[in-house]
């Protein structure tokens, strides 16, 4: 299939445990949710009842969700790698060489990225700037702010 979403085997791991949980576990609570809200009697002004059925559409709208995803990506084998070059699972320690700060970041498929935890996505700007560069290499990412400079300082398999 082309154009498939590379992510991390850590990140397989995650949609699966999360899916499996949804099943297994969410859909249980919330079918009990629904149960004590109908023995209240009258569904037509029941809060109750509309809140667990809003939760049980939720619910099943990411077990969806996860079953596409999990149809769609293909999971790299950082072994494939090639040795002291970045790529996907990766960590990475920058230097920001305009601010003079180091950061380290994790490169990321685009379903596992939060940038609030460093886990930066292999197809966003900085990634693709990243992938296949080495130690001692300096690359510019362009960003909504202008131009940013790094110097790749360290990669972590």
């Amino acid at each position: 299939m082309p154009n498939r979403r590379q992510i991390t085997a850590e990140g397989m791991q995650k949609l699966e445990e999360e899916l499996r949980d949804l099943k297994v576990n969410r859909r249980a609570e919330i079918a009990e949710k629904i149960k004590e809200a109908r023995e209240q009697g009258d569904l037509s002004e029941n809060a109750e009842y509309d809140a667990a059925k809003d939760e049980q559409r939720d619910i099943e709208a990411r077990i969806e969700e996860i079953e596409k995803l999990l149809k769609e990506v293909e999971v790299v084998d950082a072994a494939d790698a090639r040795e002291g070059h970045i790529s996907l699972g990766d960590t990475v320690t920058v230097h920001d060489v305009e601010y003079d700060e180091d950061m380290e970041i994790r490169i990321v498929g685009s379903t596992e990225a939060n940038s609030i935890q460093n886990l930066i996505s292999i197809e966003s700007p900085m990634g693709q700037a990243l992938n296949g560069k080495k130690e001692g290499d300096t690359v510019t990412v362009e960003a909504p702010a202008g131009k940013i400079r790094y110097k790749i300082l360290k990669i972590t398999k």
